[in-house]
């Protein structure tokens, strides 16, 4: 019996697919509505299912009608098996089910855990175990089978490649008994016995009604053989997208070579068929809209191996009505190119884009884009006009409300109660505790005012309750037992979570203690916890999540606490959360994959740089690309030719428009291939510039959106505050404040306003220089005469004692501190040695106060020096410096006055316990530790002088502050300016500033 001729036909890619399709069933099967409903169309992706259920709707004017049977291609399952065994014999229709992506995840991540030579975290195998999952589906869709892995020799690769082969081998071995004792098999496989069944279905007992596959473009091989059976159907029929039957027979010989082509597929696909370019019909009789465009994307996307024909193209570029050319600017008619030069402005440009579409009435638009991070800021810059746009990709669960809520729950237990971790969750809005969330998070501000921020506590509940103990500053009375009530209660509720988080726990019961702690934390004043957690889409998709999660993880080895949280993570990541309602009707952004087939009269195809569109071919942990190639797998070639075919048919829209960014992230892009093409050919053209000049209107636009009407430039600050309210104290570090920076005194002192500490601080330079200081302190203090012999372990036993439990948490301390001061401890005994005979120490860390009177009133000058010494000549003045001392220059002007001043404290007897003498030196003793350890740097200069001029300067100082006119300007000598300010945003420095860029800090 001879085989049916088989019947393909083409759509052009210029004109609306669904629609076009639509209008040929209808022709085909005529005006009987039971005929109709007795087709079935397979198409790509149940998207374009959807998409061609509306152009049947379009078609009836809204009427009710009968629609075929439509169904996305790659995704049959058994009740789409109409026949039974007794109809068919010899034909299985009993497939096994797909084993679950989760389950098979999980299953894989075990195996690489347990796996010889495979080290990795438990994050790490989850993720491993993904990837190994694609490489078998990719085995199963090609056809290959893993017994060619001993066709791979493992000594023609690096030794990493060699342990992966091996891995390869036992997984292959181990897998299919996995799969046989639950009695199902990889997606991959499934999808495939589904295609050969419903093939070998129709090949034996054609339907009766009319069968249609529509779309595709032939890239699984099953599918293929499908299409196959389907095309030699007595009523069957294959439409395919956009094949280009222009080109000549030399174009169409390089295309079926060139993988990298948007037409190769489908010239492999009509190869397979048994038909020519030739053989393949219009779909319908309907002229093809756009031809023009069509031709140009056709001609620069045109396989490298035939590209000298541009050549002809500038040849003829100044005649366009001759053959040779038969291109003109009535191609570019609809097509506009923008180059933003971030990605920011070029989402502001898409957006604007988007929204004018909408002042058409029925216009529809959509961003294609393979680039996420694109995505999410065109969705987020079209929310400033209230538009939810309707996003194919969803947004990952990790990245929802519910999702952090349980990655912070997770975290906080990893940590064993870290400040920051505790902090997070306390305030996030699913956290309340059985209280109002809002009194909850008021709850956790307060905490962190009074007890967090400064040096981290220890770990544990008990750790945080001991630093709320030794808190002194809160604002009511009442507030301490409230806050260790509400710490009690958060700590009996993670309670059974944190011990199941101690050592390593199996990951089931650590699921089901997390999941515990996670809904009685969310309950509040009103609502139960599970209410609260699992409701909207966020949490029910979280929900689906921790049910697929609970299954799949019977049987998965314990795992550290530590590894928890990105396990969570790494899982949580790979789920999308869709919104179902209140999104646009009108507006989408889609993937390339989810474009194809749509009807849109505004594409706007984004993100158009190398390594996004086409991408980077991703890195597979399991094959390097000679192995992929050695074994049969897909050459990344194959899929930069179907990018290209998604690219060259959303092309075919009514108005396209291309756009890309300059830079992204700050990286420096390449414009996509297809673009620096369709560039090279415009060029050739005499037409070079025309689409970017369209696209320039947008980016001004977008630029001018968030530019106010003009620009105002602040003036600096110059607060003049009443003289009741300026300070009548301040100590010798202030005054240099006070020279340096009055905007800083003001903010301080007047306004009351303080730096907050960083929340579990870790030791920083500050500190170190207070250890030292007090490691000093307690050694000159301990021995202020004679040294004893064992004065250096002295100190040092006093360093230790000062660094405290620094030296055991924190190795920084250990590794890079203690060596450094141990450096310091011997070059300060050794100074010491040969100072005790002369010099005598009167005082360290001794306080002092000096009045000096001012129009104002008597104004307190205070001090706390780190050492005086008495020698032959007079009273020394000493600071330690673990940082830079001031320049000569700077205590000369005044600018840097702490040692003069204490000086002229001293000279007055101000300094408690040490009666009034002449000063004869100040030095500063540099204690850096490195290369020298210590240096001692005299001030130069007669101290009594010194210490006469900074006197004289405060007292002027004090006098024309106590002038309410006088205003604290915020760094009026910006060459004295200090090195650093807590205060610098707080005067709006960058926005006045000669140096400031505008930007604020």
């Amino acid at each position: 019996m001879t085989a049916a001729a088989p019947k393909v036909y083409s759509i052009p890619s210029g004109a609306p697919f669904v629609d076009r399709l639509a209008e040929g069933i209808v022709a085909r099967v005529g005006d009987d509505p039971l005929a109709l409903a007795e087709a079935t169309v397979l198409l790509p992706t149940r998207r374009a299912c959807r998409s061609l259920q509306q152009a049947f709707l379009r078609r009836s004017g809204g009427q009710p009608t009968l629609l075929p049977r439509l169904s996305p291609l790659g995704e049959l399952d058994a009740g789409d098996l109409s026949l039974t065994d007794e109809e068919l014999p010899g034909v299985p229709l009993d497939l096994p089910g797909a084993m679950s992506a989760l389950n098979r995840q999980m299953t894989l991540a075990r195996l690489i855990l347990s796996a010889d030579g495979m080290s990795a975290t438990t994050a790490q195998a989850v993720r491993l175990g993904a990837d190994l999952g694609r490489l078998i589906d990719a085995v199963w869709t090609e056809r290959i089978g893993f017994d060619r892995l001993d066709a791979l020799v493992p000594a023609d690769y690096a030794e990493h490649w060699q342990t992966t082969l091996k891995f390869l081998t036992i997984v292959t071995e181990v897998w299919p008994a996995i799969l046989g004792a639950t009695n199902e098999c990889d997606p991959a496989r499934r999808r495939n016995l589904a295609l050969e069944t419903q093939a070998a279905l129709w090949r034996a007992a054609p339907p009766r009604g009319l069968v249609i596959a529509a779309g595709s473009t032939g890239s699984i091989p099953a599918a293929t053989d499908l299409l196959d059976v389907i095309a030699r159907l007595p009523q069957g029929a294959v439409v395919l997208p956009g094949l280009d039957q222009r080109a000549d027979d030399a174009v169409w010989q390089a295309i079926e070579g060139d993988e990298a082509h948007p037409q190769h597929g489908l010239s492999h696909l009509i190869r397979t068929l048994g038909v020519t370019r030739a053989e393949v019909r219009p779909w319908t009789d309907a002229p093809e809209p756009r031809g023009a465009r069509a031709r140009l994307i056709a001609e620069a996307l045109r396989p490298a191996a035939t590209t000298d024909g541009w050549r002809q193209l500038d040849a003829s570029a100044d005649q366009p009505e001759v053959p040779e050319s038969g291109f003109d600017a009535d191609a570019l008619d609809g097509l506009t190119r923008i180059d933003a030069a971030t990605s920011e402005e070029e989402a502001q440009a898409i957006a604007l884009l988007m929204r004018h579409a909408l002042d058409t009435p029925q216009k529809t638009a959509a961003l294609i884009t393979l680039d996420r991070n694109l995505a999410r800021r065109v969705a987020m810059a079209l929310s400033r006009w209230g538009i939810a746009v309707n996003d194919s990709g969803g947004q990952p669960l990790a990245h929802t409300a519910v999702g952090t809520y349980l990655r912070m729950t997770a975290e906080l237990a990893a940590t064993r109660v870290h400040p920051l971790a505790l902090l997070a969750l306390a305030k996030h809005p699913m956290a309340a505790g059985g209280r109002d969330s809002a009194d909850f998070r008021a709850a956790a501000r307060a905490l962190e005012r009074v007890a967090l921020r400064g040096p981290r506590p220890a770990e544990g509940f008990a750790g945080v309750r001991a630093a709320l103990d030794q808190a002194v500053r809160f604002d009511h009375d009442e507030q301490p037992a409230i806050l260790r009530d509400w710490l009690d209660d958060l700590e009996r509720r993670a309670a059974p979570f944190l011990a199941a988080m101690r050592g390593e726990t199996p990951l089931a019961d650590l699921l089901r203690a997390h999941i515990a702690f996670a809904e009685t934390l969310a309950a509040d004043h009103e609502s139960e916890g599970p209410k609260r957690l699992w409701r909207q889409e966020d949490g029910e998709e979280a929900a689906r999540f921790v049910h697929d999660l609970l299954d799949a993880a019977e049987g998965f080895p314990a795992l550290p606490a530590s590894d928890y949280p990105a396990l969570l993570d790494a899982l949580m990541s790979a789920r999308a959360v869709r919104p179902r309602f209140g999104l646009h009707p009108r507006l989408f952004i889609l993937g390339p994959m989810e474009a194809r087939l749509q009807h849109l009269d505004l594409t706007i195809l984004g993100g158009l740089n190398e390594g996004t569109w086409p991408p980077n071919p991703a890195a597979d942990p399991w094959m390097s690309r000679p192995m992929r190639r050695d074994f049969g797998l897909p050459s990344p070639e194959r899929l930069v030719g179907m990018s290209a075919h998604d690219f060259a048919h959303a092309c075919g829209a009514p108005e396209v428009v291309l756009t890309r960014a300059a830079r992204v992230d700050g990286t420096p892009t390449v414009p996509s291939r297809w673009l620096l093409r369709l560039e090279t050919v415009l060029k050739a053209l005499k037409l070079s510039g025309r689409i970017e000049e369209r696209g320039a209107c947008w980016l001004t636009w977008a630029r001018r959106l968030d530019e106010p009407d003009r620009v105002q430039p602040v003036a600096a600050p110059e607060p003049r505050p009443p003289l009741a309210a300026r300070p009548r104290r301040l100590s010798v570090t202030a005054v240099e404040t006070w020279m340096r920076d009055p905007y800083a005194i003001y903010a301080r002192y007047v306004l009351g306003l303080s730096k907050l500490d960083p929340i579990a601080a870790d030791p920083g330079a500050a500190d170190r220089g207070q250890i030292i200081h007090a490691a000093l302190d307690s050694f000159v203090r301990a021995f202020p005469d004679a040294l004893p012999p064992d004065a250096l372990s002295r100190l040092l036993d006093l360093g230790a004692e000062a660094f405290g439990p620094l030296l055991r948490s924190h190795p920084d301390v250990w590794a890079f501190w203690w060596p450094r001061f141990e450096r310091v401890a011997a070059w300060f005994i050794a100074l010491e040695r040969e100072r005790r005979p002369q010099w005598r120490t009167l005082a360290t860390e001794v306080t002092g106060s000096l009045i000096l009177q001012g129009p104002g009133g008597p104004f307190t000058l205070t001090a706390k020096a780190d050492r005086i010494d008495r020698g032959p000549d007079g009273l020394v003045v000493i600071d330690y410096k673990t940082g830079t001392p001031p320049s000569t220059r700077e205590i000369a002007l005044g600018f840097a006055p702490q040692l003069p001043l204490e000086a002229a404290m001293a000279e007055a007897g101000g300094f408690r316990d040490i009666a009034a003498g002449a000063v004869a030196e100040l030095a500063f003793w540099r204690l850096a530790g490195g290369d020298p350890p210590g240096e001692v740097k005299p001030v130069k200069g007669d101290p009594a002088t010194l210490a006469a001029e900074a006197r004289a300067g405060l007292e002027e100082l004090i006098r024309q502050f106590d002038d309410p006119a006088t205003p604290y300007r915020s760094r009026p000598r910006p060459a004295m300016a200090p090195r650093y300010t807590d205060y610098a945003h707080l005067a709006r420095v960058q926005e006045w500033s000669l140096g400031g860029d505008g930007d604020g800090e």
